[in-house]
């Protein structure tokens, strides 16, 4: 399936979004709702160059259970070989975000930008009504790990721009800190779209809460390690959501790393 015959696809079917397996958790007299989206479930494209795992359906995977989750469309796993990457390509009215797991990420896009970003960093490019942009790895010897996020906005036909979220030592020491919001807060990148996108970090046995407000949901995309949601056990690749308000509990059993996604 092309990207943009993706796009108009998803946009139709957003409601079949975060079906999978549920289940619940008591948390005293709160019952919250987990949905578990498991890691060896997801699509997965292997193009040699590319070692891709889909969360939601995405280009040749397509699954009407997985289309996304509320306003996040696409959560993509990807490795890409050194020298590799995806030559320049277009896009228009979509939140794209890349976060640097391992290697450096190569960036460059009509609006001007060339960068390369390491582990820890964000960039984020709203497309508007339209733009072009590469991604490479520049490395010879090293593979780049990253997550690709597509999040829908909340207009169609803006301004493309570009931000991006470098960690300071304070910032990379804290357990959780929000990387992405709409008005930009704390040092964050700017979205279009009433979402709050957190970066969470913990030691082995170590928690952190979450309270999400009613008429919200929650994405959970655990990146490394394992640990449990509101006493759902989750290991690295999965994925945990729910549409039910209260507070979320992460705690880890081994040192793990996260991305938490708060959505209207």
């Amino acid at each position: 399936m092309q990207r943009r015959t993706f796009l108009t696809h998803v946009a139709a079917t957003a409601g079949l979004a975060g079906l999978g397996l549920a289940r619940e958790q008591a948390q005293g007299s709160k019952t919250m709702r987990i949905t578990v989206r498991k890691s060896l479930e997801r699509g997965r494209a292997d193009l040699g160059w590319l070692d891709s795992r889909h969360t939601f359906s995405f280009a040749e995977y397509y699954d009407p259970r997985h289309m996304g989750f509320r306003s996040l469309r696409v959560i993509n796993q990807d490795k890409v070989a050194p020298g590799a990457g995806f030559p320049t390509h277009p896009h228009r009215d979509m939140e794209i975000f890349s976060y640097v797991l391992e290697g450096a990420l190569e960036h460059k896009d009509s609006m001007g930008n060339g960068r390369v970003l390491r582990p820890g960093e964000i960039q984020l490019m709203s497309a508007g009504r339209g733009v072009t942009h590469s991604e490479f790895n520049p490395a010879a010897d090293k593979p780049l790990r990253f997550l690709q996020i597509w999040i829908q906005p909340d207009q169609r036909g803006l301004a493309p721009s570009y931000t991006e979220w470098k960690p300071t030592e304070e910032l990379a020491a804290q357990r959780k800190v929000l990387v992405i919001s709409p008005d930009g807060r704390d040092g964050s990148a700017a979205i279009h779209q009433d979402a709050r996108v957190f970066r969470v970090k913990l030691g082995a046995g170590e928690r952190v809460e979450h309270e999400l407000e009613v008429g919200r949901g929650a994405w959970l995309q655990l990146i490394s390690g394992s640990g449990k949601l509101n006493g759902v056990a989750l290991a690295a690749g999965d994925g945990a959501s729910t549409d039910d308000s209260g507070v979320l509990v992460l705690e880890s059993s081994e040192p793990l790393e996260a991305l938490l996604f708060d959505l209207a």
